[in-house]
C-alpha cells in the first residue's frame, strides 16, 4: 500500500531548503546580475566547495554529528601549501606536494581529536568546535615563530623582514587554478573545470563503495546504536577515530583544491571560517545532524552559494549599500544551522514522546486484563 504524501511533513523536514529557496528566489531578479554571470560562478564554486563539504560525510555516518573539527585538515593543507610556494614546486605537481606534506599532518591532527571526541560522547560537536580554536593557536605558533627559525625556510619572498614567519598574504600563483585548469572547457559560453569535477566526482564514487564495505557498515551501525555494535563486536571508539581521520585528510585535501581556486591565501585565517561554511552548506542541503547524503551536499552548496552571490547586490538595490547584503547572508547563514539544530533536537525529543506512548498503548494493565477474563 502506497503512503499517502503528506505536504505538511514535507516541508517541516525541508524547512531549511525552503526558506533558502525563497530567499534566493526573491533576492536574484533584485540583484539585477545576468543568468551568465549567476550560472558561471555557481559552475566556480560547487568545484571549489564541494570538496570540503563532502568531508563532513563520515563523521555523520558515524554518529558524530558535525564534524567542526574539520579545520584541523584545513590547517594542514595550508602548511602543505606554504611549502609548496617555498620549494617553488608549480602546478599539478605543487598541489600534489602540498597534499603530500599535509597528509601525515592531517592523519596525526585527525587521530588526537578522534581521541579528544571519544572522551566526549553525545558532545562531539561543542567539542570539535572549541579544538579547532585551540589548534588554531597552536598553528599561528608554527607559522608565525617557528617557520623560518627552527623550520627552515628557503624563500625570502614568503617569510616576514625579521627573517622568521610567513607573511599575511601567500601568492599562490605557481599553482593558481592548475587543477581547475587541466580541463577546462567552454560549452554555451561557460567554463567548466572538468578536470576538479573528476576529482569531486571520484569522491563521491569512494564514498559510495566505501559505504558498502565493512568499515562502512559498522560506522553506519556505530550511527545507529553505539551499545548494540559494542555489543556486537565492533570496535567502536576506533571506528570513530577512523572517521575522524578521514574527514581530517579529506579537509586537507579539500582545502588545497580550495585555495589553489583562488590563487592566495590568508596565512592566519583562511581556514577560521573552513568548517563554518562547510557545515552551514551541508544543512542547506537538507542534511541533519544523523543524516547526510551526496545530493544534500550539492543542493546545499548550490542554495548557499546562490545566496552568497546575490544577496550583497540585492542589498545595494535596495539599501543603496552592499554592505547591509553581507549583513544579510551572514545572519541567513548561521540562522540555517541554529535552526537545523534546534529542528533536530525537537524532532529526536518528539520522536522519544511518540515512541513512549506507543509503549503506554501496547502495554496491558494487568489488573485491567484480569477483569476482562
Amino acid at each position: 500500500m502506497k503512503k499517502k504524501f503528506d505536504f505538511r511533513r514535507f516541508i517541516a523536514d525541508n524547512v531549511v531548503v525552503v526558506i533558502f529557496l525563497v530567499l534566493t528566489a526573491i533576492a536574484t531578479p533584485v540583484s539585477g546580475l545576468s543568468a551568465n554571470y549567476i550560472l558561471q560562478d555557481i559552475i566556480t564554486r560547487i568545484g571549489r566547495n564541494s570538496f570540503l563539504v563532502f568531508s563532513l560525510l563520515l563523521p555523520i555516518m558515524a554518529g558524530m554529528g558535525l564534524n567542526f573539527g574539520m579545520v584541523l585538515g584545513a590547517m594542514a593543507g595550508e602548511i602543505g601549501l606554504i611549502f609548496a610556494v617555498d620549494w617553488n614546486i608549480s602546478g599539478v605537481w605543487g598541489l600534489g606536494f602540498a597534499v603530500i606534506v599535509g597528509f601525515p599532518i592531517a592523519v596525526m591532527l585527525g587521530w588526537a581529536a578522534g581521541a579528544v571526541l571519544n572522551r566526549a560522547k553525545g558532545r562531539e560537536m561543542a567539542t570539535g568546535y572549541i579544538l579547532g580554536f585551540f589548534m588554531d593557536g597552536v598553528y599561528q605558533f608554527v607559522v608565525l615563530y617557528l617557520m623560518g627559525s627552527l623550520i627552515p625556510m628557503r624563500s625570502l619572498a614568503i617569510t616576514l623582514s625579521r627573517g622568521y614567519g610567513i607573511r599575511n598574504t601567500l601568492n599562490l600563483d605557481s599553482v593558481r587554478q592548475s587543477l581547475d585548469n587541466v580541463m577546462m572547457v567552454r560549452l554555451f559560453g561557460l567554463n567548466f573545470p572538468i578536470g576538479t569535477f573528476i576529482i569531486v566526482g571520484m569522491l563521491c564514487v569512494f564514498i559510495v563503495w566505501f559505504r558498502k564495505t565493512k568499515l562502512g557498515q559498522d560506522m553506519r551501525a556505530i550511527g545507529q546504536d553505539q551499545l548494540v555494535s559494542n555489543a556486537s563486536g565492533i570496535p567502536v571508539e576506533k571506528t570513530r577515530i577512523i572517521a575522524i581521520v578521514m574527514s581530517t585528510v579529506l579537509a586537507m585535501i579539500g582545502q588545497v583544491i580550495f585555495l589553489q581556486n583562488m590563487g592566495n591565501m590568508a596565512t592566519y585565517n583562511a581556514h577560521r571560517q573552513t568548517g563554518f561554511f562547510a557545515v552551514a552548506a551541508i544543512l542547506v542541503g537538507g542534511a541533519s545532524v544523523t543524516k547526510a547524503t551526496i545530493p544534500n551536499v550539492f543542493v546545499g552548496v548550490v542554495l548557499l552559494h546562490l545566496m552568497y552571490i546575490v544577496m550583497p547586490r540585492a542589498g545595494a538595490q535596495l539599501f543603496g549599500s552592499a554592505q547591509i547584503g553581507e549583513y544579510f547572508r551572514d545572519a541567513f547563514s548561521y540562522g540555517a544551522i541554529a535552526l537545523a539544530l534546534v529542528l533536530h533536537a525537537w524532532r529526536k525529543r518528539r520522536g522519544v514522546e511518540i515512541d513512549r506512548a506507543g509503549l503506554r498503548r501496547n502495554t496491558v494493565d494487568p489488573a485491567a486484563k484480569g477483569g476482562a477474563a
